[in-house]
């Protein structure tokens, strides 16, 4: 069994759009939505719950109004002014320590594991998938991206499905590293610009400090030519695999608004760049 990862060093390079195609065009596979805090690839593929969980972690101090004796201990252990002058606790303020909790003399204070999200599994025209939503504000998004792709790779073996493509988070924080480990490939979009190209390098190098093959296409390459061919040649000086160039295709956008792929929308340019992108990666994936 495989998993695509398809990550990106900021938000808006198309991954999302590539994930979605591929999906058109791969067989036997889970799909996941990793990037639990702005999710978007059910925009494209419209998928039916069949199972709704809810996702907590860490915990919040909550006061017992009956069992507090008002000694104020909680107010001035609290580092974080979480505790109001009437024994209140701040919900956004409170950052789960305990501190208050352990020194509580009356123990009039619960520390209750705070609902943070839910996921989903759910259908949809290319198969199976695994999703999320994280709720406003709140945190733990790496332990749910962890927890998503945990439940994509159950439902692929239980199913006898060959692989799994995950849709990544952006960036290179903690929910990025909970979307690499133990994946088979990173596909890493870029975009023809210094800044897409300096993104590039840093996804790059923690996929590779995670020790995940690193692949990378660019896409609009044609909008900036010269600087698509300075990633191509950064990977190649850098040992990465090149998947291919991607045109800017209004195509993309008519398909997103549709609610499709472009490989349902369209037969342009930019679907064949798209298929000749997956049908190179997909050789690389067997050898895997």
């Amino acid at each position: 069994m495989y998993e695509l990862v398809v990550l990106s060093g900021k938000g808006g390079t198309g991954k999302t759009s590539l994930v979605g195609a591929f999906s058109a065009l791969a067989q036997g596979k889970v799909l996941c939505d990793a990037d639990v805090d702005a999710a978007d690839l059910h925009l494209l593929l419209t998928p039916r719950k069949i199972l709704r969980h809810d996702f907590r972690a860490g915990h919040k101090a909550v006061i017992d109004s009956q069992r507090c004796t008002g000694c104020g201990e909680c107010v001035e252990r609290c580092r974080f002014g979480a505790v109001s002058g009437r024994f209140v606790v701040d919900g956004l303020q409170c950052e789960g320590c305990g501190v208050c909790v352990h020194f509580c003399p009356a123990g009039a204070i619960d520390f209750p594991e705070n609902l943070c999200g839910e996921w989903y599994i759910s259908e949809t025209r290319f198969g199976p998938m695994v999703h999320a939503r994280l709720g406003i504000a709140e945190e733990n998004s790496g332990k749910l991206v962890s927890l998503v792709r945990k439940e994509a790779r159950h439902m692929a073996e239980d199913m006898g499905l060959q692989g799994i493509l995950t849709d990544g988070p952006p960036g290179i924080g903690c929910p990025v590293i909970a979307s690499l480990g133990g994946a088979s490939a990173v596909l890493i979009v870029a975009e023809p610009t210094v800044s897409g190209l300096h993104d590039l390098d840093r996804v790059a190098r923690l996929a590779r400090h995670f020790q995940v093959p690193v692949s990378v296409c660019v896409n609009k390459a044609d909008l900036h030519g010269e600087t698509a061919r300075a990633i191509e040649g950064l990977c190649r000086e850098r040992g990465y695999d090149f998947a291919g160039h991607l045109p800017f295709d209004p195509a993309f956008t008519r398909a997103q608004v549709e609610g499709k792929t472009i490989i349902e929308d369209d037969d342009g340019p930019g679907r064949r760049a798209v298929t000749e992108v997956w049908e190179h990666l997909r050789k690389s994936l067997q050898g895997a």
